[in-house]
């Protein structure tokens, strides 16, 4: 199975009826696909929408209806349109149960940098330093390594989205929950060994004597 696509259905477990979710750009996006049978989630994207959905098949894209990625999306019937105003108001307000953010690192205090590489061309911040600042859970769903370099590390070397600490960690390898005594492994994904996630991290991780085995779902 695909490494993204593990990485979601994971996310998309921990996910309850009736929740106000908002998806983060990439990766994050694809939650929405491997939701359990019958649950019913709000999806919200901050340029305007609650009441997001999958595109229900090629063909019914329409540009005026899309993600804060510009990708293209599908609505549910009785989702609502507004303008920025309104939906940052939903974020800043603490109305969000739960934001699903990519990540490029993620530390041992939990910090999360997910906004800019420094000297590379971005659009913009975008929402994430509103996100995880008001956000009720916050959950990063994002690959282990770079191109074989941990992207969980002792303390995050890129610009942090937010002093506020992540509430958890999915990646391809493992489950983990940030905690005030540091990085707890939760989970290890099937096929994987406690000793081969320490080894892909940069950081220490607190192992209890028993981790379960990651839970993906059909």
């Amino acid at each position: 199975m695909d490494d993204k696509v593990v990485i979601a259905k994971r996310v998309a477990l921990e996910l309850r009826g009736g929740n106000l979710v908002n998806l983060g750009i990439g990766l994050p996006t694809t939650v929405a696909r491997y939701l359990p049978a019958g649950i019913t989630v709000h999806f919200q994207s901050e340029n305007g929408i609650i009441g997001m959905q999958p595109v229900p098949e090629a063909g019914l894209e329409n540009e005026f209806l899309t993600d804060a990625g510009g990708g293209p999306i599908g609505a549910v019937a009785g989702s609502a349109a507004f303008d920025s105003c309104m939906s940052f108001g939903l974020i800043r307000g603490g109305h969000l149960d739960v934001t699903v953010l990519g990540g490029l690192q993620v530390d041992e205090l939990g910090q999360l940098a997910n906004w800019m590489v420094p000297g590379k061309m971005v659009p913009g911040m975008g929402g994430a330093m509103d996100l995880v600042s008001g956000a009720r859970r916050v959950i990063v769903a994002m690959t282990h390594t770079a191109k074989g370099e941990p992207k969980v590390l002792k303390r995050c070397t890129l610009p942090l989205t937010s002093v506020r600490r992540i509430d958890l960690l999915v990646t391809e390898l493992a489950v983990i929950e940030p905690t005030e005594a540091g990085l707890l492994l939760r989970e290890v994904a099937p096929g994987v060994t406690t000793d081969q996630v320490i080894a892909a991290t940069g950081a220490k991780l607190i192992v209890p004597d028993n981790v379960a085995e990651m839970a993906i779902g059909l």
